[in-house]
């Protein structure tokens, strides 16, 4: 009867020991892993240079746009909070909403744009080269 005792214990210590461990066990989801922009174009090589690394936390208003502009680096970001459009030169676009993860378009035209009613809030970063632009804005005619 003891050694059914001791035995018992032992398993249910085991247990509780598998059980604690996979309670703390330390998970990893891959979000995004890609060799192209969410429009199917393939990423370019890294410039050569000095690598800088550049993360950016974007607030958009709702109701609110950003102005044409383009990327020289590669660039990707997540969606923390509401929903984003994001429109090409050419009116390719792709509708994003909060937990979704973006490989920007890189040297192409385009604009962001919030037409929901809450802010949207995106981390951005950016794999670029010492002392290059992230982001060029398109001259626009008055």
């Amino acid at each position: 009867m003891k050694k059914i005792i001791l035995y018992m214990f032992l398993i249910s210590s085991l247990a509780a020991s598998v059980w604690a461990q996979e309670a703390n066990k330390i998970t990893k989801d891959v979000l995004t892993k890609t060799s192209s922009t969410w429009d199917g174009s393939a990423l370019p090589n890294y410039p050569d240079g000095t690598p800088e690394v550049t993360i950016l936390r974007f607030v958009i208003p709702p109701k609110s746009e950003l102005p044409m502009h383009k990327h020289p680096v590669i660039n990707a970001g997540i969606i923390l909070t509401g929903e984003l459009t994001v429109v090409t030169e050419d009116n390719k676009s792709i509708h994003l909403k909060a937990g979704d993860t973006l490989v920007e378009l890189v040297n192409k035209w385009h604009h962001g744009k919030n037409e929901g009613t809450e802010p949207v809030e995106i981390i951005v970063f950016y794999a670029g080269i010492k002392d290059m632009p992230i982001t060029i804005l398109k001259e626009t005619s008055k």
